[in-house]
């Protein structure tokens, strides 16, 4: 439907003229304001001409239909271990044979290339663009962390500078077929994330994923994510509860060592109506594996890997990428549990 609201900033060109009707109003490009603008015919014809509908046309060229399941991983504050549920979701989908992506935009804080033991490899370009560092044959990556002389080197930038790289990130890298693009998001929700999820309006983007401990200092953080991805019309693929006990590299006995004063994620999934994927507890084997840029799943008695097994099922089963009755959703809350 053809909008008759008057224009918002998102409505108008950067170049259009002060009276410009907007790009969605049903005059667009037919009234006097428009004679001499230079969006007039792309206007007059419906197709994309405000700088963001642009960016998410092309994003989509590339990837719509190249990229089968497209996920972001988020979280309300850092240091929740989003990036290494982000690397281990990757490493995990390409142990089962799927074709894996990752994209790392998290511009400040580039932690990927470590994770995934590949810090000291660079990027290159090809006819088709950017191409990505390849971990396994089925596993690539691409981070901003390839492209910095130093590891130790800051990286200082305004907003603009890194949605513009975010923006090359998903228009330019040459992926190839994926079955999974999973991206790797900075904390919070500011210029990145509104940018990303303007971008990839046109992709047909699976949805979120939102990383948390149990205490209510980070769920209430996560509360404001669930919030900004209904307000972005995103969907909420599920909550994943991390560092949820502590386990012993002695006895496998598992503690306890946040107190989730309000009930922990699971009660919040129940009370804001979204999935609750599962927890996984800080287990040494998993932080080992991240440090040394290894996958965890080299380990199969962890039980961190059992817990981040049971994640990465429940994921695929959202996405609709997992056979009826491979998993069981309705355990103890050790496994996964899908709340309605």
């Amino acid at each position: 439907m053809v909008s008759t609201d008057p224009p918002t900033r998102e409505d108008v060109p950067e170049n259009a003229p002060s009276s410009c009707p907007g790009t969605t109003s049903s005059s667009a490009g037919n009234t006097s304001a428009c004679v001499g603008c230079p969006n007039q015919t792309a206007c007059a014809s419906g197709t994309p001409n405000t700088q963001a509908e642009q960016d998410a046309a092309m994003i989509a060229s590339r990837i719509r239909h190249s990229v089968r399941h497209k996920i972001l991983v988020l979280s309300g504050k850092g240091g929740v271990g989003k990036s290494t549920v982000s690397a281990q979701l990757a490493l995990c989908l390409a142990a089962m044979g799927k074709q894996v992506g990752l994209l790392d935009v998290d511009v400040c804080g580039p932690s990927i290339p470590h994770m995934l033991g590949v810090p000291a490899e660079e990027v290159r370009m090809s006819n088709s663009g950017w191409s990505p560092v390849y971990v396994e044959e089925n596993l690539a990556v691409m981070s901003i962390g390839f492209m910095l002389p130093s590891r130790d080197n800051a990286i200082i930038w305004r907003g603009a500078r890194k949605t513009g790289l975010i923006k090359q990130f998903l228009r330019d890298v040459h992926w190839g077929e994926l079955d999974y693009l999973v991206i790797d998001s900075p904390p919070g929700t500011s210029d990145e994330h509104i940018s990303l999820v303007q971008m990839l309006n046109q992709s047909h983007i699976d949805g979120a994923i939102i990383v948390t401990t149990p205490q209510e200092v980070s769920l209430l953080d996560v509360r404001k994510e669930i919030n900004f991805c209904r307000k972005s019309d995103t969907r909420v693929l599920g909550v994943v509860e991390n560092m949820a006990g502590f386990v012993c590299q002695h006895c496998d006995n598992c503690t306890d060592i946040f107190f989730p004063s309000s009930g922990g994620a699971l009660q919040m999934c129940q009370q804001m109506n979204v999935p609750y994927l599962g927890k996984i507890p800080l287990d040494p084997a998993v932080s080992k594996a991240s440090e040394l840029g290894k996958s965890v799943f080299e380990q199969p008695k962890s039980l961190g890997v059992k817990a981040l097994r049971v994640v990465v099922e429940a994921v695929r089963k959202t996405v609709g990428d997992h056979a009826e009755g491979d998993i069981n959703l309705d355990g103890d809350g050790n496994g996964a549990r899908l709340v309605q």
